[in-house]
C-alpha cells in the first residue's frame, strides 16, 4: 500500500468509534421500538459517559452499549471499574434532571454482535448511587 493510500485510511481509534456510534444508533433504535424515548445520548461527566439515556413510562434507563464479535463477549465487557465510572455520571446527571429523582433509575445494556438479533438486559448493573 502507498504511502497516500495509508493515508486516506481511517485511523484504527476512528473505526472503533464510527463503529461504536452505530451500535449505539441500532441500540437507541432497539429501545425506541420497545416504547423507550432517547432522553440523551453520550452524556459525559464526572470521568464518566452513559452511552444512552431513556426513559419508559416512570423508569429512566441509564444504557451501555457494547458491540463485539460474540454477544457472550459484549456482556462481559462491562467491568466494575465502567460500573463504578457510569455511577457517578449517572449523579452528576440526576443534580442536572431533578424531575428525574422521582422516578424509577436502572441500569440497562443493549448488547449487539454481527448475525445476532441485540439484546435488551434490564438492570444488568446495580445503580449505586447513593
Amino acid at each position: 500500500m502507498s504511502a497516500a493510500a495509508r493515508d486516506r485510511q481511517p485511523s484504527r481509534q476512528a473505526r472503533a468509534q464510527r463503529a461504536g456510534l452505530r451500535a449505539e444508533v441500532l441500540a437507541a433504535l432497539v429501545l425506541t421500538l420497545k416504547g423507550y424515548r432517547i432522553v440523551a445520548r453520550r452524556y459525559a461527566a464526572a470521568g464518566g459517559e452513559i452511552d444512552l439515556i431513556a426513559r419508559r413510562g416512570d423508569t429512566v434507563a441509564f444504557v451501555e452499549v457494547k458491540a463485539r464479535a460474540r454477544l457472550d463477549d459484549a456482556r462481559g465487557a462491562i467491568s466494575a471499574q465502567k460500573a463504578a465510572r457510569m455511577a457517578r455520571c449517572v449523579r452528576h446527571w440526576l443534580a442536572r434532571n431533578p424531575w428525574a429523582a422521582g422516578l424509577t433509575l436502572r441500569c440497562d445494556a443493549v448488547f449487539l454482535a454481527p448475525r445476532s438479533l441485540p439484546r435488551h438486559l434490564p438492570a444488568v448493573l446495580s445503580l449505586a448511587i447513593d
